[in-house]
C-alpha cells in the first residue's frame, strides 16, 4: 500500500504543487496515513493464530519492515524532488533566482 500511494502521489505532487515544503507536507502526510493502515493491517494478521503465514512473527522485531518502509519513503521525497525539477525544466514553475552573498549582505 505504501508503494502504491508513493508511486501515484509522490511525483505529481512535486510536479503540480509550487512550494517545495507543501509538496513534502503532502507526501509525507499522504504516505504515514498509508503506513499506519498497513501496519495495523500486518500486525492484526499477525495476531491472528489461525493466520497461515503472518507478515510478522510473535515476539520477533521487524526490522526489514522498518528499513523496507524507511526506503520507500525516502524513495518519495526522491520523487517529488524529480517532479519539482521537471516542472522547473518544464518552466511550469519559475525557481526562485538565488542570491548571492554580496546580494544578502545589502
Amino acid at each position: 500500500m505504501i508503494t502504491v500511494v508513493t508511486l501515484l502521489a509522490a511525483f505529481p505532487l512535486g510536479y503540480l504543487l509550487r512550494s517545495r515544503l507543501a509538496a513534502n507536507t503532502a507526501y509525507a502526510i499522504a504516505y504515514l496515513w498509508a503506513f499506519v493502515f498497513q501496519t495495523l493491517y500486518l500486525l492484526l494478521d499477525a495476531m491472528d493464530p489461525e493466520s497461515s503465514a503472518p507478515a510478522f512473527e510473535a515476539g520477533e522485531f521487524p526490522v526489514s519492515y522498518g528499513g523496507f518502509t524507511l526506503a520507500i519513503f525516502l524513495a518519495g521525497f526522491g520523487l517529488v524532488a524529480l517532479g519539482r525539477y521537471v516542472a522547473v525544466r518544464r518552466g511550469r514553475i519559475v525557481a526562485p533566482p538565488v542570491r548571492t552573498e554580496v546580494e544578502a549582505a545589502s
